[in-house]
């Protein structure tokens, strides 16, 4: 994977000291093909208001496998560890890239 990291739990650093400012990461997922019908990429959106940008994806043909993201999230620091954190509950895979991470966008 690169430069990504996968995070988990305990991988996840809350910035507790600038949550409102606004800011970008990029990061990959793995959707279990078991998710496939719940919209998770869309409650990035609509329950942690963030920007999604799909960078890229691969899923298999009728969707069998699971599925690979390539996402840039902008939006709050606490709306991004938000989303993580949401992602980790659900056991999807994140990696992260630090260095693409920009404040003040």
């Amino acid at each position: 994977m690169n430069n990504f990291q996968r995070l988990n739990t305990y991988g996840l650093a809350l910035d507790c000291t600038k949550r409102n400012r606004p800011t970008q990461t990029r990061i990959r997922i793995r959707i279990p093909k078991n998710y496939h019908h719940e919209p998770i990429i869309s409650h990035l959106i609509s329950q942690h208001q963030l920007e999604v940008n799909i960078l890229a994806a691969l899923l298999g043909v009728n969707a069998r496998d699971d599925g690979w993201f390539d996402l840039q999230l902008q939006g709050k620091s606490e709306q991004i560890d938000s989303a993580l954190i949401y992602l980790s509950e659900l056991n999807v895979e994140v990696w992260r890239e630090s260095e693409l991470e920009r404040d003040g966008w």
